[in-house]
């Protein structure tokens, strides 16, 4: 089913404390420019405690989309607050 090196992906944050969407960006492409096979946004990092349930919600399409958007096969592994 799943392969590989996976990471609990941090959410960066802004010196205000909201999410920093194009540092989020930034680092689901680093991850993928280094190999990594998988990540789970707001997942066992921390500061999924501290997101608004929009913000959370926001995260992981955000993630998905730029994973898409590069054809990758890395894999979004993701918890939905609902």
């Amino acid at each position: 089913m799943f392969k590989g090196s996976f990471v609990a992906l941090v959410t960066p944050m802004t010196s205000s404390g909201e999410v920093d969407w194009d540092a989020l960006e930034r680092l689901v492409q680093w991850h993928l420019d280094s190999g990594t096979h998988g990540i789970v946004p707001v997942g066992t990092t921390g500061e999924s405690a501290t997101l608004t349930p929009l913000e959370h919600k926001r995260v992981i399409p955000v993630s998905y989309t730029h994973l898409r958007a590069h054809e990758t096969d890395s894999y979004l592994v993701c918890r939905l607050l609902l």
